[in-house]
């Protein structure tokens, strides 16, 4: 039936066009954003997925600069403690040469003197951003190393505890860093000459049995100093580890991510050029139905 009141072919091609440029308006803003999820209204659960994936990565982006803070402090300290095992190593070679006969003790003591005040410069001087590990007050410190999110969506952020006592610090020290040469690994405490490595001294007077004595002080030290740097090297080496995975791990997620919302440039250039010989059919075919009133007044002439 004709009609000049109800035209359903026009009607049923403006459907149509309307549909084709909402496609084209959907594939446009995909081409121009490169993101086929822009927003929750294109796809709500990849969306959902996506921004906690980003937020997640952002949170691991901190613990891997946390990472590169806490290698910076572990690396001092291991710095700082692998010097003092050398300078401790020549102070008990100095020792050795002391229990020659003959030899002028005195003048041993002046070279070992200094390296005595190397060792208090090491350990004051091996500090990060104001943190000493090698004389401190002591206590735990840490150093983070991982970022979780469980399967019940709970994250933990992880770290390693190192408590700092007299066996693994230099000397124990006050607030301010004054030094307290009766502690720590080269203190007092303990030692079978009753003196710390910093503070003997010998002469020509000085008999064997002390010199053995200073001599089991000092190789006691090296143990202790060898088992703390052993300590502080695995923990360098676990977090050069955990930086290397959390750089692998961020760059799996935002791979993850570009799947899930990342547009494919490919299809939408392709599904473009349909989109735009569709609209162009379309806009023919509704002025073919708009046509339709007219040739109705063809039967009246």
């Amino acid at each position: 039936m004709a009609s000049i009141l109800t035209n359903t072919n026009a009607m049923s091609a403006l459907s149509t066009l309307r549909s084709i440029s909402s496609n084209m308006e959907a594939t446009q803003n995909a081409i121009s954003t490169g993101k086929s999820v822009a927003s929750a209204s294109d796809n709500a659960a990849y969306w959902s997925i996506s921004t906690t994936m980003k937020s997640d990565n952002m949170a691991l982006g901190a613990v891997s600069d946390a990472l590169g803070l806490g290698a910076a402090k572990v690396d001092t300290a291991y710095a700082g403690m692998d010097a003092a095992i050398d300078v401790v190593t020549e102070i008990k070679a100095k020792l050795v040469a002391a229990k020659e006969q003959g030899v002028d003790k005195e003048k041993i003591q002046e070279e070992i003197s200094q390296l005595q005040d190397q060792l208090t410069s090491i350990a004051e001087s091996a500090s990060f951003n104001g943190q000493n590990w090698l004389a401190n007050e002591g206590g735990d410190v840490t150093v983070i190393t991982g970022f979780v999110r469980a399967a019940d969506n709970t994250v933990t952020v992880k770290s390693s505890t190192i408590t700092l006592d007299d066996t693994n610090m230099l000397f124990s020290a006050d607030a301010a860093g004054v030094i307290d040469e009766a502690t720590g690994i080269l203190g007092a405490n303990g030692t079978a000459s009753s003196s710390s490595i910093v503070g003997f001294e010998i002469d020509n007077d000085t008999d064997s049995d002390t010199l053995d004595n200073l001599l089991t002080d000092v190789e006691t030290a090296l143990t202790s100093m060898v088992s703390a740097g052993a300590t502080l090297g695995s923990l360098s080496s676990r977090i050069d580890l955990q930086s290397e995975f959390a750089d692998k791990l961020s760059d799996a997620i935002e791979t993850g991510i570009g799947r899930l919302v990342d547009a494919d440039m490919n299809e939408e250039s392709t599904r473009l050029k349909a989109l735009q010989t569709q609209q162009q059919l379309a806009i023919q075919a509704l002025s073919i139905a708009n046509s339709d009133s007219q040739n109705i007044l063809s039967l009246f002439r």
